[in-house]
């Protein structure tokens, strides 16, 4: 990461070599994350609070539906409300029978709403943890005293999204500024150009390294703002401990409380689970008649999502220990500092970078499969190193010593004290490096010649020539792939992991 960072650096040039056009692609990635961010968040309080009180038929699936951002590819999301909200659409094909014209999602418009789409279930999920986190005594005793709905709401619940908000709103922005395939696929054109739009315009098409450089070290810039922001905006928490009762809700028992959640849960279903649907509909009939290039391109990414799970197990497992056997110590900070690195960058700027180092050199396009594995699996770390890392302390703290004790070392102790601990977390690590691996258009679009494409670049492509039916044939492969590799991961940490 440092090295690319580096060589971004060093290509960065002057300040003077942005035009008005960058500049503009500047201030307009700013604008559309900060709306984006916002929508998202202000309609997923409603959600989060109809979730937190409601208990109903299908509610642990519509929950993991909500985490579903993680796991979906991004193109195949962007066909999907392609499918509702594009010109053949269904919105549009409704308003061809009220002699109505169709709508138009390209542009400004059509960026806000793909990421809306996408960061809505994550602030969702984001903020119910805040709801979940309060204890149910609190809301127990706000009962015994006759408090109102806006009561609760000032004196329990406010005070939790002034914890939660601010941390939503700072990654779902981070993620809006770092969005490549929504900006490639929906915006496109002077008015609807991101940061990451235009350093890909400025090294494919103009192959102006230092402009590409430049605009990477404004996004590095801006995000690491938002980071220092994000930390200064933090508010200790004020909840406090509970019994871990189930949490019972006598202020949301009156009907205008019901009737509010219920259409809540009902239009974020509709908008999450209806495009997704009518990208199904249409792609099944085109699973058998997809072009003869797509077969080639899904191997290549079950390939490049097995090359980026290698890598990032192979990384995070020592990086961890080390870690946590660190914890302490001054070196501690820097080394769980290198973990979390990534997330400062966007695999766009790492593989701008990787090409700037790698030019003199080799050409990239001969190894755009494997550098695109290792930018995959960079990316994935901090995931995988949240997930790891509790297990690997407290596996430490229970078991080091005794181990020590018993003379087990190396391979023994690797066998028969970490490994059925650690496989659990070590295949949904996997499984989610994997998926997110699978489903990425970024470094890709920048090496990747045409007879050496992904199945994403395949499917974008597709897009791009109107062949839409293939295209969500195309969309349910990535889409089953992706998943498949998940569970096949997950399921196999899982299996048999208590005995």
């Amino acid at each position: 990461i440092l090295l690319t960072m580096g060589a971004v650096f060093w290509r960065a040039g002057n300040w003077g070599a942005l035009g008005p056009g960058d500049w503009a692609a500047v201030r307009f990635t700013l604008w559309q994350a900060a709306v984006s961010a916002i929508i998202s968040v202000v309609l997923a309080i409603p959600v989060a609070r109809a979730l937190a009180r409601r208990s109903f038929v299908g509610r642990g699936p519509l929950i993991l539906l909500l985490g579903a951002p993680f796991i979906l590819p991004v193109i195949v999301a962007v066909l999907a409300l392609l499918a509702v909200f594009g010109r053949n659409g269904l919105i549009s094909a409704a308003f061809a029978w009220v002699d109505l014209g169709p709508i138009q999602i390209y542009g400004i418009h059509g960026v806000i709403l793909a990421h809306v789409f996408f960061n809505l279930p994550l602030a969702t999920r984001l903020i119910l943890q805040g709801w979940l986190g309060i204890p149910a005594e609190r809301f127990r005793l706000a009962a015994s005293l006759g408090f109102s709905n806006r009561q609760v709401f000032r004196i329990l619940e406010r005070p939790m999204l002034a914890e939660v908000l601010p941390g939503a709103l700072m990654v779902i922005f981070v993620i809006c500024m770092t969005s490549f395939a929504v900006a490639l696929a929906l915006g496109g054109g002077p008015k609807a150009t991101t940061i990451e739009l235009a350093i890909y315009q400025a090294f494919r098409f103009d192959f102006d390294l230092g402009k590409a450089a430049l605009l990477a070290v404004i996004q590095l810039v801006i995000c690491a703002g938002a980071a220092l922001i994000m930390i200064r905006l933090y508010v200790p928490s004020m909840n406090g401990g509970g019994l871990d009762r189930t949490v019972e809700r006598w202020d949301a028992n009156t009907w205008r409380t019901r009737t509010l959640d219920s259409v809540s849960i009902l239009l974020v279903s509709l908008f999450l689970i209806v495009p997704l649907l009518t990208v199904f509909v249409r792609g099944v009939p085109a699973l058998f008649e997809l072009p003869a290039g797509v077969w080639p391109a899904a191997l290549r990414s079950v390939v490049v999502a097995l090359g980026s799970v290698c890598v990032t197990i192979g990384l995070v497992l020592p990086l961890s220990f080390s870690i946590e056997r660190c914890r302490g110590r001054w070196f501690s900070t820097p080394l769980e500092t290198v973990g979390y690195l990534a997330i400062a960058v966007s695999p766009l700027v790492m593989g701008t970078g990787l090409f700037i180092m790698l030019f003199p050199v080799i050409d990239p396009v001969s190894i755009a499969l494997p550098v695109t594995a290792f930018v995959n699996a960079t990316v994935s770390i901090p995931f995988a190193l949240r997930i790891l890392s509790p297990e690997v302390k407290s596996t430490l703290a229970s078991f080091d010593r005794l181990s020590s004790s018993l003379g087990l070392t190396g391979w023994a102790r690797l066998r028969w004290v970490y490994w059925p601990r650690l496989r659990r977390p070590l295949g949904f690590s996997a499984g989610l490096t994997g998926a997110l691996s699978m489903g990425d258009l970024g470094v890709i679009a920048l090496f990747a010649d045409p007879e050496h494409a992904t199945l994403p670049l395949q499917m974008f492509r597709l897009m791009g020539s109107y062949r839409m039916t293939e295209a969500a044939g195309a969309a349910i492969l990535l889409f089953a792939l992706s998943i498949l590799i998940f569970w096949l991961f997950d399921r196999g940490g899982r299996i048999n992991a208590d005995t």
